[in-house]
Parts: C-alpha cells; structure tokens; sequence
C-alpha cells in the first residue's frame, strides 16, 4: 500500500505537470511513463544512481541532460530536473500513475475496481459498465479482479466508497445477525429468570 503522504505529494507534482502540458498532456505523459518503463524499470544501474541519496543532484542533472538531450520533451526534462533538485525523483513512477489518473479524472473519467468470483464475460462487463455509467457522474474505467473468496455476487469501489453484494458478506451479515438475536435470547432468558427469583 502506498504511503498517502508520497501519494499526496506525487498528485500535487502530477497536477502540476497536467498544467504545464496544456493540450500537449498525452504526449507528456507518454515521455514520463517511458521514462518509468524504458529506463527506470529496464536500467537498473541507471535507476540506481537516480535513487541514490549519495549522488549529488548536479551529477543527477547532468546525466538527465545528457541521457535525454533531444530525446524528451524540454518540458519532461524540466520537471524530472526540478524533481532532482527537491530529492523527489523517486517518486517518478508514483507520480506517472498519478498524473494519468488525474488526466482521466479531468476528461471526465474515472477507474471503478470490480471483483468478482468468476470472471466477467464480454457481454457482462459492458452492461455493467453501461449501468454504471447510468448511475455514476463520470465514465468508468472498470478494472476487474477475481477474488474466489467472494463466493458470487460482486463488489465494486469507486474512490473511497465500497458497494458489496457479495455472498461472502452477505453470509457473514446473516451469521452476525443469528448471533446477536441468539445474544438477545440468553440475555432475556436470564432477565426473566433473574426478576422470577426476585419475586
């Protein structure tokens, strides 16, 4: 799970970038999940001097001028500068995640996570995502998961809000309510015994 004070930050860099681009945004964002992908993820020596808290930030700086020079946009070279200089270039892949999920947000879109405990067929998952569209402010992006555990039914998050129909729960609901009724029946029962041997 990510650390919501690094998501924090990496949204308000993310922001900002999404600002600067302008029209330009998807080619922008293209270049920082390249950089994420093609160097970071397929270089790890490079990717360790980046991360280094040894490395200077001037050496960082160079390298960045000199690896990318005419490669990347001077918009993309600018802000991976301005992240070194801050100590903040760890959060890159952080920050390309975010800045497409702030991209989609400001298009009108948003992701909805779906589990399911089997997996949705084609004709399945477009009705759904067309009732969720009914119903939802925004056009969804559904990401689906299989969880067996869920037994059947589904559970669906968008944002910070969980709606679940799934068996599992909905069992475990039943068995909660059986035991609280079955607490309810021996507190009574030793309430009327209790005023019985008081008379």
């Amino acid at each position: 799970m990510e650390d919501p004070s690094s998501q924090a930050i990496a949204r308000t860099y993310a922001d900002a970038l999404l600002d600067a681009a302008g029209t330009g945004t998807n080619e922008v964002l293209e270049e920082l999940t390249s950089f994420v992908d093609d160097v970071l993820n397929k270089l790890p020596e490079l990717r360790e001097i980046f991360f280094s808290r040894v490395v200077g930030r001037e050496e960082k700086i160079q390298l960045i001028d000199r690896v990318f020079s005419g490669k990347t946009s001077p918009l993309v070279a600018s802000f991976l500068r301005v992240l070194v200089r801050h100590d903040r270039l760890d959060l890159v892949p952080l920050i390309a995640r975010e800045a497409r999920l702030r991209q989609e947000v400001r298009s009108g879109k948003q992701r909805v996570q779906i589990k399911t405990a089997m997996p949705l067929s084609d004709q399945s998952r477009d009705r759904l995502r067309q009732r969720l569209a009914e119903s939802l402010p925004f056009e969804p992006i559904l990401e689906t998961q299989v969880d067996p555990s869920l037994i059947g039914g589904i559970v669906i998050r968008v944002g910070d809000t969980v709606y679940d129909s799934s068996l599992a729960t909905r069992v475990a609901q039943l068995r909660d309510r059986i035991q609280q009724r079955s607490l309810h029946e021996i507190q009574s029962g030793r309430d009327r015994f209790s005023s019985a041997e008081g008379n």
